[in-house]
């Protein structure tokens, strides 16, 4: 693991919710880090490929990261505010799973998000 993703790490955290890598930049240079962009997006698709984070594209295809949960799991993210609420995807897991099938794939794997706007919105 780079030295810089504890780091990358602990400031995602500490901005609850999802934060884009401009975000988590922005809060380090705030908290006197020094570090550079392109080494703030190294580190969160380096823990986006480990699978301590999660990563998912606002409707402007700007990528937002988040600390993962423990399991498998799927997203409800408001247009508005960015608030995101974690979904189990029972019947997301069967259809994915019968339409690999139905086409001929194998070592299927997916992502699942839901946007719109919450009640606050």
């Amino acid at each position: 693991m780079s030295r810089s993703n504890p780091r990358v790490l602990s400031t995602l955290e500490r901005a609850g919710g999802f934060a884009s890598a401009q975000e988590v930049y922005r809060l380090m240079q705030r908290e006197g880090e020094s570090i550079g962009l392109t080494t703030v997006y190294r580190a969160l698709q380096s823990l986006v490929n480990d699978k301590i984070v999660d990563v998912l594209r606002r409707d402007d295809g700007e990528a937002i990261y988040r600390l993962c949960g423990e399991a498998h799991h799927h997203h409800l993210v408001c247009k508005g505010c960015g608030d995101t609420v974690e979904i189990e995807g029972g019947a997301i897991e069967k259809w994915a799973k019968v339409m690999a099938e139905e086409h001929g794939f194998r070592e299927v794997g997916h992502t699942a998000e839901v946007f719109g706007l919450c009640s606050k919105c």
